[in-house]
């Protein structure tokens, strides 16, 4: 039986997946950690997420608060949510991509599908 000399290519290769798990996982740590603040209504409500898509602040300007008009309140705050929610996703997307160099790694942001 022949003894398996491992290709100088495949310990490189071996090493570049290494580091490329290492960056993914210190940049996912790094985007989750990360603040994303949104406004809609020209400043009148402001949502503060976590890349983790939690909500750490709402922010509501006394004149918006209108009993006869809640639904306006109401779009504002989903305007807001959604957008604050879009910015972290979008990092994640993007330092991810970086990383990835357009790989499509299932299950992982920044691939190229």
């Amino acid at each position: 039986m022949k003894a398996r000399i491992p290709n100088q290519n495949q310990g490189n290769m071996m090493q570049k997946i290494q580091k490329m798990q290492e960056d993914m996982a210190r940049i996912q740590t790094e985007v989750e950690e990360t603040e994303f603040t949104a406004s809609a209504g020209g400043g009148a409500v402001e949502v503060t997420v976590t890349g983790k898509h939690e909500v750490k602040a709402v922010n509501i300007k006394p004149e918006v608060v209108d009993p006869e008009d809640i639904e306006m309140l109401e779009d504002l705050l989903i305007a807001s949510l959604n957008e604050a929610i879009r910015k972290a996703s979008d990092a994640m997307d993007n330092e991810m991509g970086k990383v990835t160099g357009g790989f499509n790694i299932p299950g992982m942001p920044g691939g190229l599908f």
